[in-house]
């Protein structure tokens, strides 16, 4: 069922005149003081409108933003090594984040305080704060050395520990649901009522390195990407995969003549609507597309923005989207030159871009 959303070549930059299908990004404020190197991981708080971005210069950093998408700094905090995922905690209080240093650390905004909460023996890929029903916030971390922990701000050590089939690539959690994509393609989703076992161990359908895997706002199921421009929608439910599961390409474009085929990019941001339940990808090919999974079609699509997008993200209420330009280190170090764009870019929504499309 490949190639549902494919109404026309990924990434075209024709100059003619703008598609009413077009996403219009040229206006799009710049974040104040970004990062000084690579951008790996951004997150909004569920809370206010304070974006937390990861990056390989070591550092979080948190930003107050504007819904005209003006920012300013309000905290920053260290790691010893490139951080690779930040994310907050559910009630706006924490930051949490992993890096390559093996850490977890977990900032308190209002004390500025930074403290460590768990240790790894690889980097750490993906951090999120869980409700695993003891009472109190859990951060669960997925890492390079195949294991998930989860860890109570109270204790020293992890509280739980799961093998994992490969090294995590990318997690998210949503509800009750987690989802951990490894390496060799396999896929762990866990019940977080029962968070200390793998409730079921499947692969992606995609041939390809996974690259992110993203939750549904309801909690249902997952969306998992690749380095080959493709997008998987995926359900927990085996009759729901079997109705409506499909996998579609993307961020793919016609190469220029005498070459006939098409060039190909990794899915590296994939982000959910909080509210309308859409979605963006984004990728290598520096375009953004606005996603309507139920309806199988594509809302918006931007032209390329100057430089790979290396992660993307709604904030609380779908109004604002942040994504990421720098480097993705797809092509080896070095082409991460000093020239190259590194910055976050945030893009205030309207709902012809991200409101569900009529089913037909």
């Amino acid at each position: 069922m490949s190639g549902l959303f494919a109404s026309r070549s990924v990434g075209t930059t024709s100059n003619g005149p703008a598609p009413s299908s077009e996403l219009m990004l040229q206006n799009d404020r710049t974040l104040a003081n970004p990062p000084e190197d690579s951008i790996s991981d951004m997150s909004f708080s569920s809370q206010a409108d304070y974006l937390a971005v990861a990056s390989w210069d070591k550092k979080v950093r948190i930003y107050e933003v504007s819904p005209q998408g003006d920012s300013q700094g309000r905290a920053m905090y260290e790691h010893q090594a490139p951080v690779l995922t930040a994310q907050w905690f559910q009630d706006g209080s924490k930051v949490v984040s992993g890096g390559c240093d093996n850490a977890v650390r977990a900032h308190d905004l209002q004390s500025s305080q930074t403290i460590q909460i768990g240790q790894h023996d690889a980097p750490v890929s993906s951090v999120r704060a869980v409700d695993v029903g003891s009472g109190s916030p859990v951060v669960a971390s997925a890492s390079w050395d195949k294991t998930l922990r989860y860890w109570d701000l109270r204790q020293q050590q992890a509280i739980s520990t799961i093998q994992l089939p490969e090294r995590a690539y990318s997690m998210d959690s949503q509800g009750k649901l987690l989802v951990v994509g490894t390496a060799e393609r396999h896929i762990c989703v866990i019940d977080l009522s029962n968070p200390g076992q793998i409730f079921k161990n499947t692969q992606s359908p995609l041939k390809w390195q996974t690259r992110v895997v993203a939750c549904y706002p309801s909690g249902n199921g997952y969306a998992v990407t690749s380095i080959e421009g493709r997008c998987a929608i995926q359900y927990v439910d085996d009759a729901e995969q079997a109705k409506l599961g499909f996998s579609f390409k993307c961020h793919r474009d016609q190469a220029t003549p005498p070459r006939n085929d098409n060039l190909i990019y990794s899915v590296n941001g994939v982000s959910f609507h909080p509210v309308y339940g859409t979605f963006c990808t984004a990728g290598s090919d520096g375009t953004v597309h606005f996603w309507d999974k139920d309806s199988r079609s594509r809302l918006k699509f931007s032209r390329p923005v100057g430089g790979t997008i290396s992660s993307t993200a709604f904030n609380r209420n779908g109004t604002l989207f942040a994504y990421a330009v720098s480097y993705d280190w797809s092509k080896g170090y070095q082409f991460n030159t000093p020239n190259y764009p590194n910055m976050v870019k945030i893009h205030p929504t309207n709902d012809s871009e991200t409101k569900q499309r009529p089913k037909k």
